[in-house]
């Protein structure tokens, strides 16, 4: 996908809870256990592993050491066989919780030329499907390490959380030359206010308590697509 081909105006949107309900790498996870990649221990492990995680806060240091323990699981994966995986996985779980109300949103801003690019920190091989199967722009994503066509299970570059998916947004910005104040970003959590912030038009989705509180103290709008995706 061409980050050049399209115009000034760009669309920013986070995957989990915002584009799709639910959390997209637990989709991957069942789609693994089916595959034989990974034992129901792992997957224990994995989501044991986020709850502590989440209980124990979101700063840099708990970011870093999550982020690491949950790439155990892909490691020894051949790539060609993720790449298979990630499109079944599309088919059998990730498209049935896609928001249509919010795939209709993607879609109109398509429609009048917007770029629309995911901003997750998912898996790249897993955002890249999603954003394929939608006919988005493209994905800015975590990477994973590979050596000889096998995924380590070590990260590559930053985990696109927080600041670092604004800063990551911030350099297609940079690349496309469109302009901060005509941009769109779509989110549900108060981790992304950064990327909210970054834009002309943030949209704030299924808000936790304190992107809640932000948004109306910002003024900015609220989507529900449990209703009808329009501003509540």
């Amino acid at each position: 996908m061409d980050e050049q081909a399209s115009t000034s105006v760009i669309a920013f949107f986070d995957v989990d809870n915002t584009l799709i309900h639910g959390a997209s790498v637990f989709h991957l996870l069942r789609g693994l256990r089916a595959a034989g990649l990974i034992t129901v221990r792992d997957i224990v492990g994995a989501v044991w592993k986020q709850a502590r995680f989440k209980v124990r806060g979101e700063n840099d240091r708990h970011l870093a050491s999550a982020r690491v323990r949950g790439l155990e699981v892909l490691t020894g994966v051949p790539v060609a066989d993720m790449a298979r995986l990630a499109d079944q996985v599309y088919d059998r779980h990730t498209e049935a919780a896609v928001w249509p109300e919010m795939a209709r949103v993607a879609r109109d801003h398509l429609e009048q030329g917007h770029q629309v690019w995911l901003v997750t920190a998912s898996p790249a091989f897993l955002a890249e499907v999603i954003a394929e199967r939608l006919g988005l722009t493209g994905a800015l994503a975590s990477g994973l390490e590979v050596h000889d066509g096998i995924y380590t299970g070590r990260p590559d570059g930053e985990f696109l959380h927080g600041t670092h998916k604004a800063a990551a947004a911030r350099r297609l910005l940079e690349r496309t030359g469109a302009d901060p104040a005509g941009c769109w970003a779509y989110s549900d959590s108060r981790h992304d206010i950064p990327l909210l912030s970054l834009v002309g038009h943030p949209v704030v989705v299924n808000p936790d308590r304190q992107l809640a509180a932000h948004a109306r103290a910002s003024g900015w709008p609220v989507l529900d697509p449990r209703r009808s995706g329009r501003p509540a």
